[in-house]
């Protein structure tokens, strides 16, 4: 199980926060763990990151929801998964937030930056055995690599900064702004020689094999993020990340429920009356029921823990075996006889479990 403290915990804020509340408490310890703030300070840089990781989640709309339905599970599962932020993937992505508070080294407004590569989308269809138990799987990805022999310069347009400044007039007087140099990105840099399989940027494409490793309990349409095993950063940049959306294969017999699973047995008169013993389909294999004698049809029968774990590991659902009586829409002379016979009996008067039988009473059968 992750031992990572809750998002909303680390950013010390409620599930209702708005975008600015996030923003802000963000900022907030950005400032007081930032490495200028804390040189040489192991634990303030592991809380600097920490922090940034739960405002990477919170501060996007998509993955603030998969958060809250999923939890940890959601954002990384287990191996292979998450692995924290580092420093150039925070500073790369959230150091305009820092404003002018810390000096060119981290993120400020004059310095250049690390350019991200972009993240990479595959689909992963699981079976529910698969789901239920957990899986690793390997993937083939075609991503965009730094190529060998790639070196770099100065960028001219900035001067190595990563900033263009520009000088405005407006009616209150001249006015300076800053925005990243369109040149290069605001990496400060540009390429200097590269090979001739690569591309403007000094990438090219390379198939990656990848294992990955399914945390027991996704849902179908679910996203898991692999950290840095998207395409490659233009200017040696960090990696993007690989994004896994899970594809539920629909079972045979099995529905699906978040964690609980449905079967419909089907059984015939004599079953119903006389009872049996039936056999039903589960994740791990088949398991036989008792169906008690004079059993109703519409009854629901379940079966505790035989459904699919939590992805957040908070337990197991059930399996609910629903039953039906079997109406057969021809039958022989003899049978026909018989069931006359039947026809007039007092026990198979319905009218008699009616009066017999209180509406709560019915409904205790009903999903005992």
């Amino acid at each position: 199980m992750s031992n990572k403290r809750d998002y909303y915990e680390v950013l010390g804020i409620s599930k209702s926060a708005d975008e600015s509340e996030i923003k802000k408490a963000y900022r907030k310890l950005a400032i007081k763990y930032h490495p200028d703030k804390n040189p040489n300070d192991s634990k303030a840089e592991e809380k600097f990151k920490e922090a940034a990781e739960a405002y990477e989640v919170l501060s996007n709309a998509e993955k603030r929801a998969q958060y809250d339905r999923f939890g940890h599970a959601g954002m990384s599962g287990a191996g292979g998964f998450g692995g924290g932020m580092n420093m150039d993937d925070i500073f790369s992505q959230f150091g305009d937030i820092f404003g002018g508070a810390f000096g060119g080294s981290f993120g400020g407004s004059s310095s250049s930056r690390v350019v991200k590569g972009t993240n990479l989308r595959v689909k992963m269809k699981l079976t529910l055995e698969e789901i239920a138990s957990g899986v690793k799987k390997k993937i083939k990805v075609n991503k965009l690599v730094q190529a060998d022999g790639v070196t770099y310069k100065s960028c001219s347009t900035c001067n190595g900064t990563g900033r263009i400044s520009r000088v405005a007039q407006t009616f209150l007087g001249a006015m300076q702004t800053q925005s990243a140099c369109h040149v290069c990105q605001g990496a400060g840099k540009s390429i200097d020689t590269k090979p001739a399989d690569s591309d403007a940027q000094g990438l090219k494409r390379k198939e990656e094999i990848i294992e990955i490793e399914i945390p027991a309990g996704v849902e179908d349409a679910m996203q898991l993020s692999v950290r840095g095993k998207g395409n490659a950063g233009p200017f040696n940049g960090a990696s993007g990340d690989l994004i896994v959306v899970i594809e539920e294969i629909p079972h045979e017999e099995l529905r699906r429920e978040g964690e609980n699973l449905h079967f419909d047995a089907f059984l015939n008169f004599s079953d119903a009356v006389l009872g049996a013993s039936v056999e039903v389909p589960t994740v791990g294999g088949k398991v036989k029921i008792k169906v008690d004698a004079g059993t109703q049809s519409g009854k629901v029968l379940r079966l505790r823990g035989k459904g699919l774990p939590s992805v957040q590991r908070y337990g197991t659902g059930d399996l609910f075996v629903h039953l039906h009586v079997y109406t057969p829409m021809e039958v022989s002379k003899e049978e026909k006889e018989i069931l006359e016979k039947l026809r007039h009996s007092e026990n198979f008067d319905p009218s008699k479990a009616q009066k017999d039988k209180s509406f709560f009473s019915r409904m205790r059968d009903y999903f005992s």
